[in-house]
C-alpha cells in the first residue's frame, strides 16, 4: 500500500516510519516538506503522491501553550486535518488521524474507562482543537480512522519520562513532586505504531481507542520508571490543585480499547510490560540524552 506519513520527525511519526516501511511504499514528510495548514500544499501533495492512505501524526501538543497560541494550535490541529480529509475525499484515499484522551472531561469515576462512543467534552483549548478535528474529518469524508491514544512516551522527542530522568540526574538534587490524582494508561509509541499497522492491514473504519492496558497515575508512572531504571529516587505525591497549570487536564484519562478487542485487533500490552521493554532497549541512550552526552 502507498502511505504518506505526516509528522515523520515526531515521537510517534518516527516509530511509524520504522514499522510501516517494512511492508508498505512509504513517503514520509515533515513540516519542512509539507505545511498541512496550507490547503494548496495539501492538495498538491495528494495529487502528486496519490496515496491510498495518509497517516497524520502531526499535531501541536504543547497543551499549556495552546491556551495562549490559539491560532497556531487551531491551524495545525484543526485546519490541517480538515485540509487532508477534504483533499482525500476529492481525490481518493483514506485518512488515519491520531487523536487524544483529552477530548473527554475525565469526570467518570476511576477506574471506569471511556469507550469510543462516549460523548466528548474537552476541558482545555488543546482538547477543543482535537475534538474539533475529529468532527471536521467526519464532516469531510466517510473513509477514515481516528485513533485516540494517551500518555505517550517513546525514544524520540520530548515526554514525561525524559523530564523525570533529567530531574533525577540534576546536581545538586532537586525535590521531585508529581501529581497523583490524574489517572491514565502510559502508552509506548512503538507499540502504538504496531497497532496502527495492524489497523491499516485490517482496513479499520471509524474511531478506535489504542492505549496500553491497565492504568496508573503520573506519580505511579514516575516511581515505576525510576525503579525499572535502577534509580533510588524519592517522588513526592501531590494533588492537581497543588500544581496549577494554564490548561485543565482530565482526572480520568483511562480509555478502553473496545473496538480493537471486538474486532480481534488489540495488540496493546500492560503498561508495565511495555515500560520494562522500553527501558531494556534504551536505558543507556536515555541516560546519555539526559546528561547531554
Amino acid at each position: 500500500m502507498k502511505i504518506v506519513l505526516i509528522g515523520k520527525n515526531g515521537q510517534l511519526g518516527s516509530d511509524c516510519w520504522e514499522v510501516l516501511r517494512r511492508d508498505h511504499e512509504l513517503v514520509a514528510l515533515g513540516s519542512r516538506e509539507l505545511d498541512i495548514t496550507q490547503a494548496p500544499q495539501v492538495e498538491a501533495m495528494v495529487r502528486q503522491e496519490r496515496p491510498q492512505l495518509v497517516l497524520n501524526c502531526a499535531a501541536y501538543t504543547k497543551v499549556d501553550a495552546c491556551e495562549q497560541e490559539r491560532d497556531l494550535a487551531y491551524a495545525i490541529n484543526v485546519a490541517g486535518p480538515r485540509h487532508l480529509a477534504a483533499s482525500l475525499a476529492r481525490q481518493g484515499g483514506r485518512l488515519l488521524h491520531i487523536s487524544t484522551d483529552y477530548v473527554f472531561d475525565g469526570r467518570k469515576p476511576v477506574p471506569t474507562p471511556y469507550r469510543e462512543d462516549d460523548p466528548v467534552a474537552p476541558l482545555s483549548y488543546y482538547a477543543q482543537t482535537k475534538a474539533a478535528a475529529e468532527e471536521a474529518i467526519r464532516q469531510e469524508m466517510d473513509d477514515y480512522m481516528i485513533v485516540r491514544t494517551a500518555w505517550m512516551y517513546g525514544r524520540r522527542g520530548h515526554n514525561f519520562l525524559k523530564t523525570m530522568l533529567r530531574l533525577a540526574l540534576q546536581e545538586p538534587p532537586v525535590p521531585i513532586r508529581v501529581v497523583n490524582d490524574q489517572f491514565g494508561s502510559p502508552t509506548w509509541s512503538y507499540r502504538l505504531a504496531q497497532q496502527l499497522a495492524a489497523l491499516i492491514a485490517a482496513g479499520g473504519q471509524g474511531i478506535y481507542h489504542a492505549t496500553a492496558e491497565g492504568y496508573t497515575t503520573w506519580h505511579g508512572l514516575a516511581t515505576t520508571f525510576f525503579q525499572v531504571m535502577g534509580l533510588d529516587i524519592s517522588v513526592t505525591p501531590i494533588t492537581t490543585a497543588a500544581y496549577p497549570t494554564p490548561a485543565r487536564r482530565p482526572q480520568n484519562s483511562i480509555l478502553e480499547n473496545q473496538r480493537l478487542k471486538d474486532q480481534g485487533l488489540n495488540l496493546m500490552r500492560p503498561w508495565q510490560d511495555d515500560l520494562q521493554e522500553f527501558v531494556s532497549l534504551y536505558r543507556e541512550a536515555l541516560y546519555q540524552e539526559s546528561r547531554g552526552t
